[in-house]
Formats: C-alpha cells, sequence, structure tokens
C-alpha cells in the first residue's frame, strides 16, 4: 500500500471529496445540488459519480429515514498528499521533501492540517529515500 493510503480519487471525484470534507454528510440531491454548476452535471451524472464513489471506497453511504446519505471515506490528508505527491514526481520530476507552504492560503485546509500535510508528505519522501 501506498504511504499515502490507497485511494486514488479521480478530479471530479475529488470536487465531491472536497465538498463532502467541507459540508459533512449529504444527500444525492444536496451533493449535486452543490457541485452541478461547477461540474455542469445532470443529477443522473452526479449520481452515478458517487455511487462508483461508493464501489471505489472512496465514499459511505447510510440510509437516514428512507434517505442515502453519504460522507467522506476518504481522508483528507492522505488523500491530498498521494494526490500532491503524484503530481510532484509524475509531472515536475520532483522527489524528496515537498514544503506546503505554497498552501498556505488554501480555504480547503486549516494550520493544523497544512502541518499534518506537510509531515505526511517529507515522512513518505523520506521513505523513498532509503
Amino acid at each position: 500500500m501506498s504511504p499515502y493510503g490507497d485511494m486514488k480519487a479521480s478530479p471530479t471525484e475529488l470536487v465531491i471529496l472536497k465538498h463532502l470534507w467541507r459540508s459533512g454528510a449529504q444527500s444525492t440531491g444536496e451533493i449535486h445540488a452543490a457541485i452541478s454548476e461547477r461540474l455542469g452535471w445532470s443529477r443522473s451524472s452526479s449520481r452515478k459519480t458517487i455511487e462508483r464513489m461508493v464501489e471505489k471506497g472512496l465514499l459511505d453511504r447510510r440510509e437516514v429515514h428512507g434517505l442515502n446519505v453519504y460522507r467522506a471515506r476518504a481522508r483528507k490528508i492522505p488523500t491530498l498528499a498521494g494526490l500532491i505527491r503524484a503530481f510532484a514526481t509524475d509531472v515536475l520530476d520532483l522527489d524528496g521533501p515537498l514544503p506546503v507552504s505554497n498552501l498556505v492560503e488554501s480555504d480547503l485546509l486549516t494550520r493544523e492540517e497544512l502541518e499534518e500535510l506537510e509531515r505526511v508528505l517529507n515522512d513518505a519522501a523520506e521513505g523513498e529515500a532509503s
């Protein structure tokens, strides 16, 4: 298993994950309302992607009052660390520790999450070097 976890999200799946990390558990309709304008999706496309994400293990589904409600199963920091590390190595040909100082302005991450992300990225880089 990768040091970043074994769940890799596609760019459109990442939109859904980021929404759920911010908003918590929601129904398909709530998720669709939040993401449809950005992605230009029909409700059917949102539903199919959400179901695929459940099958991949990125989301959990539970029934509440007869309505399916979804929450992110993929943890934020390992998921983001994996995507950042993949971009840095696959696109930029970088290896070694990665500073997260460029992410300080992100609305997605708290200061504590930035510190954790930097630890995860750098611990994994040290493990790859040995």
